[in-house]
């Protein structure tokens, strides 16, 4: 019987924790790709394998509405392709905090948001990889 994988984004699995989250910018490393600039640090305390937060520039979104469907675009497409990240890490047994910053000018559209999520995770979980390679 084929059981149904749940898509969700939990309270413990966003990134709130402002000493963390300052920790992260102040100690953390980064990469680009446009339109998100990621900040990352792998961590020793938290409460999912994954931590995200999520941000976008008031200077390049003057409304808040803007603003707010670009972060629910953002953490609906986090949401369905996370689980691989999560699952890597898991096996490693290591905690990650991630922020995710859209750094774009324009309104985007999901299908956009999508597959640059998509870059995103993919390059996240290559660097779990590369920094704690699997047990053989």
């Amino acid at each position: 019987m084929e059981t149904k994988q749940r898509y969700t984004f939990k309270k413990n699995e966003k990134l709130k924790s402002r000493k963390t989250i300052e920790q992260l910018f102040k100690e953390g490393n980064s990469f680009s790709n446009f339109p998100f600039r990621i900040v990352w640090k792998f961590n020793d305390v938290a409460k999912a394998p994954v931590q995200a937060g999520f941000a976008v520039s008031s200077k390049h979104f003057k409304n808040a509405v803007d603003r707010n469907r670009v972060k629910r675009l953002m953490r609906e497409t986090y949401r369905l392709q996370k689980s691989e990240l999560q699952s890597q890490l898991f096996q490693r047994q290591k905690l990650m905090a991630v922020f995710i910053i859209y750094v774009g000018n324009e309104l985007p559209d999901y299908g956009f948001v999508f597959d640059k999520m998509n870059h995103v995770l993919e390059r996240l979980i290559k660097i779990t990889n590369e920094n704690f390679p699997a047990n053989t």
